[in-house]
């Protein structure tokens, strides 16, 4: 038996839950969203309790697999919606700068290291502020470097929107340049010395 699957969720006040044959749907004060689970489990929620649980229909492996898997995205989608979910990037590097389109406030322009500004849009359902914050990087002090704040109710999206900001110039090892998220610790290199002789 999943540890994780077995464990009931429970449902604060003020949060709805609705399941009609494999779809379950929450909705809260920061918003809604939906799951199709899978054929192999069941969700059964008892609104006396507020309690959601997940059961398998059968013991086979890939049941066990996606019983804990199904109970933790129904948790995180019950989180999302009561608090939501943030990350934060911060963009180091001389003449390195983040900003938000004057035309399109979805769309998060970045300036580095390139010839040209990289423009990467927020999809519908996250909002993205970026601001100035103190940040300590290896090798040097405290700097003022732009920060990336992204907000959503679904977990995944937010997470997924971070990376695809990341991975337009993630962090290089030598001076630390580029897009990481905030607490990130970039290992550091050596750059090449002339050797005597």
């Amino acid at each position: 038996m999943s540890r994780i699957g077995k464990a009931p969720v429970v449902v604060p006040t003020g949060v709805e839950i609705k399941i009609n044959a494999r779809d379950v749907g929450v909705k809260g004060p920061k918003g809604s969203l939906s799951l199709q689970h899978h054929p192999l489990v069941a969700v059964k929620f008892d609104d006396k309790v507020r309690s959601l649980e997940v059961h398998r229909v059968s013991d086979e492996r890939l049941a066990r697999s996606v019983h804990g898997l199904t109970r933790t995205l129904i948790a995180n989608m019950i989180e999302g919606v009561t608090k939501g979910y943030e990350r934060k990037l911060v963009v180091i590097g001389l003449g390195y700068k983040a900003e938000l389109d004057k035309k399109d406030k979805r769309i998060v322009l970045l300036k580095v290291g390139y010839a040209n500004t990289v423009g990467v849009r927020a999809p519908d359902g996250l909002t993205v502020e970026i601001g100035e914050t103190s940040y300590k990087v290896e090798g040097s002090g405290e700097e003022k470097v732009a920060c990336i704040t992204v907000r959503g109710t679904d977990k995944q999206m937010v997470g997924q929107y971070a990376a695809d900001l990341r991975a337009v110039q993630p962090a290089e090892p030598y001076q630390g340049k580029g897009v990481r998220y905030f607490g990130e610790v970039v290992r550091r290199k050596e750059g090449k010395t002339k050797g005597a002789g």
